[in-house]
């Protein structure tokens, strides 16, 4: 099939799902095709049948914002129109299912173009929960050929928030076990990692009283993968704290599988997880994660299993589980082999892609 998807191309966790969705399709032989304001941050334009179209914006003095969402749509149709493009896969509601339906309204006199659109998360709960977006987020995913939820969680909130009646299918959000698999290691373990767009939904700044905390009994370092607004803040507090020397930052990482590899427990300390891909990357590394039992995270953790679960904000519980884990190699490689099974056996991309590709069969039929 030729496909379009349009994402957010920056370090998010929706952007680096939809870029993961087109890698994935292009190496299952369909034609992809990337419409977005940047290249993504993790698409490998290497790999054949991936293709990358960039989005222009005119910046004109009567323009106080650049009208994305119109300059979009255009170059949405520009491409479906040029490649004869089978569909458009958009990831995010806003602005994107809105150009698609701009562009699906352009072309309507000489084709269909059925577009799906992806919720992920904050488009729901934070964006489109805005007064200034809701009626148009809920027009846009009424209007969508077919929509799709990254879990359960997310579609009942999407239901109960929007109160929107067409269908939401839920697929949830993958990894590649290929790419993505543990590595021995001969250290003793003693490293946390902690992956994010470091925004406060995010709560770094709980990785850093973790830290502090698990410090008190035994030797950690905590690797801080990704920036944005709470950078500052999280620095400022690992130097208040007295551990700043335990803390490497990272910055964005192009592979984040080689990072994973190197780590014995990832941090999620979120106040929001629509489901938690950070987690789940993690697992197929063999690496157990302490998450908050916050939004969908639960439909990927089972609790004491494969990974912990604990109240949002409760940094003493959330060092415990940490502490045991480095302090007990019996349980740390139980609970490794645990989680990497449920990333093969539950959310692997063989098992996950082809729902996606059901989907678009009956959208475009």
């Amino acid at each position: 099939m030729r496909i379009g998807i349009t994402c957010y191309p920056t370090y998010g966790g929706s952007g680096i799902v939809a870029t993961e969705l087109g890698m994935e399709l292009a190496m299952r032989g369909h034609q992809i095709h990337f419409i977005s304001y940047a290249h993504p941050i993790r698409l490998d334009s290497g790999i054949e049948g991936v293709h990358y179209h960039e989005v222009d914006v005119a910046n004109y003095p009567l323009f106080a914002y650049p009208p994305y969402c119109l300059a979009l749509a255009a170059r949405m149709a520009e491409v479906a129109e040029r490649y004869q493009l089978d569909l458009l896969h958009v990831h995010y509601a806003i602005p994107h299912s809105i150009s698609a339906l701009l562009a699906q309204q352009m072309l309507e006199s000489t084709r269909r173009l059925p577009f799906v659109t992806t919720l992920h998360g904050t488009d729901i709960t934070l964006v489109g929960a805005e007064p200034s977006y809701f009626d148009i987020t809920r027009f846009s995913i009424e209007r969508s050929t077919a929509a799709t939820t990254v879990s359960g969680y997310l579609k009942q909130r999407t239901q109960e928030v929007f109160g929107v009646g067409n269908s939401i299918d839920v697929i949830h959000n993958f990894v590649n076990c290929d790419r993505y698999t543990p590595a021995r290691r001969n250290s003793p373990g003693n490293r946390l990692v902690h992956i994010s767009n470091f925004r406060p939904v995010k709560r770094p700044q709980d990785c850093i009283r973790i830290l502090a905390a698990v410090r008190k009994h035994t030797g950690a370092e905590l690797w801080m993968a990704g920036d944005g607004p709470e950078r500052g803040a999280v620095e400022r507090l690992a130097h208040e704290l007295d551990v700043a020397k335990s803390v490497r930052f990272l910055g964005k990482q192009d592979h984040i599988e080689r990072l994973l590899a190197q780590a014995d427990v990832l941090l999620l300390p979120s106040e929001h997880e629509a489901f938690g891909l950070a987690a789940l990357e993690a697992m197929a590394c063999g690496v157990p994660p302490v998450a908050t039992r916050v939004g969908g995270v639960h439909e990927l953790i089972t609790h004491e299993e494969d990974g912990y679960l604990e109240p949002m904000g409760d940094v003493e519980a959330q060092a415990a589980r940490v502490l045991g884990l480095l302090t007990d190699s019996a349980l740390r490689a139980r609970m490794a082999e645990a989680a990497r099974m449920t990333a093969l056996s539950r959310f692997s991309a063989e098992s996950i892609i082809p729902r996606y590709e059901e989907l678009y069969e009956r959208v475009v039929n």
